[in-house]
């Protein structure tokens, strides 16, 4: 975590060119920032694996790697179509929430079934 902050931090610095008390709590701010938004993303993609892996699936299995797979495609396509990384990533995540949220009411309702039956 503070890598990630640090080089949010770096990478505003450079960008303003002079450091001045404006352009480091913009830097910092725009660090904690980038903190907050891997703290979501990688937090969220662990919940989706361990859940997934809590309920009887193997972290190899199709259903697991869809969003991954999903994410990959749209954001790649999204990016080289109209040359935007970040509308790429923004696509990317969104394709993988949306496709972890089938996968996970998937997983749900098979594991429903299986301890009912048990």
């Amino acid at each position: 975590m503070l890598v990630v902050f640090g080089v949010g931090t770096a990478i505003t610095l450079l960008r303003a060119g002079t450091i001045t008390v404006e352009t480091a709590l913009r830097a910092v701010l725009s660090g904690l920032l980038g903190l907050v938004v891997f703290q979501f993303t990688v937090g969220n993609v662990w919940g989706y694996a361990v859940e997934y892996h809590n309920a009887g699936g193997e972290w190899t299995d199709l259903p697991f790697l869809a969003p991954f797979v999903t994410a990959g495609v749209a954001g790649v396509g999204v990016a080289a179509r109209t040359g935007s990384a970040g509308l790429g990533a923004w696509t990317a995540f969104w394709a993988f929430v949306v496709v972890a949220a089938v996968v996970a009411l998937g997983v749900w309702f098979v594991a429903g079934y299986r301890g009912a039956g048990a």
